[in-house]
């Protein structure tokens, strides 16, 4: 197996095998019963604060304070280098708010010392249910790690199966390209479409849930294709970048078919990332 898949498989397990105590999902619902769900998003910007600290126990704590089931975490240092303390941030995280975890690199590189632990950066899903699977999708992507990239399939779209209380859930995140020529955000979303219905087609009646930083507005035209599927949860809330005083909204919440949004917030936390964060409470129909 290699390290990338390695990792993302035994990641989702890490809280079980330290012994972690995981917070219990809520009670169940009864049966035919809408599901409800609380879920969110947030870029944590390497655990790096608007003071240009790196804090993972204040990064936490802004986590925490979500309060969420489930939480799609953007910009994920995994031993990546000094910036983040050479921390496995995404099990570090996971252990100290005692949810699971699924980690996905966009980048996987050799360590800079020979026997160390592989450099990682990506996206990562925490969450209070078990994860019943982990993949780790390719789409388009214009590597920042070669001095003359070109566009072309990499690794960092994760994907988790959930059972949320009987309700089977695959919930998605993404991080797309940052830069203000759209071309390569366009074809990021063509990719997110085409895997998305294939997941969807293979298994019936699961919901679907796509997070992340999407770097561009609700009207951007390359974002006008998601809509078609999806649904903004976060529509009519505030900006999230920048963190200290918005001006944009790039950063979602999105649902499909059988989740219904019930309300949606971005806290008014500046200090912990660069970003905010986006919180939606929904609900799940059976069947």
């Amino acid at each position: 197996m290699s390290p990338r898949a390695r990792t993302l498989a035994q990641l989702p397990l890490a809280a079980a095998l330290l012994g972690l105590a995981v917070a219990a999902p809520p009670a169940s619902a009864g049966p035919g019963r809408p599901v409800p769900l609380r879920i969110a998003t947030y870029n944590i910007h390497a655990g790096t604060g608007t003071d240009g600290v790196f804090d993972l126990d204040r990064q936490a704590a802004a986590l925490r304070a979500l309060d969420a089931d489930v939480i799609g975490l953007q910009e994920v240092d995994v031993h990546w280098g000094p910036r983040s303390q050479d921390l496995d941030m995404a099990e570090e995280l996971a252990r100290r708010l005692g949810m699971r975890v699924a980690f996905a690199p966009i980048y996987s590189l050799d360590p800079v010392t020979a026997g160390g632990p592989r450099r990682e950066y990506g996206v990562a899903v925490l969450s209070r249910f078990p994860v019943r699977s982990a993949v780790n999708h390719e789409i388009t992507r214009l590597s920042t790690q070669d001095q003359n990239p070109a566009p072309a399939p990499a690794p960092g779209f994760g994907e988790v199966t959930l059972k949320v209380r009987g309700v089977p859930v695959q919930v998605f995140v993404t991080h797309l390209d940052y830069r203000p020529d759209p071309a390569v955000r366009v074809a990021q979303v063509a990719d997110t479409r085409r895997i998305m219905a294939r997941e969807r087609a293979a298994a019936p009646g699961a919901r679907q849930v796509l997070l992340g930083d999407f770097n561009a507005e609700p009207t951007a035209p390359e974002l006008a294709p998601l809509w078609r599927e999806l649904r903004d949860a976060g529509a009519g809330t505030g900006g999230t970048y920048p963190a200290a005083s918005p001006v944009k909204r790039i950063d979602y919440v999105t649902v499909g078919e059988g989740v219904r949004v019930h309300a949606a917030t971005v806290p008014e936390e500046t200090v912990a990332s660069d970003h905010r964060p986006v919180v939606a409470e929904v609900s799940l129909t059976r069947g």
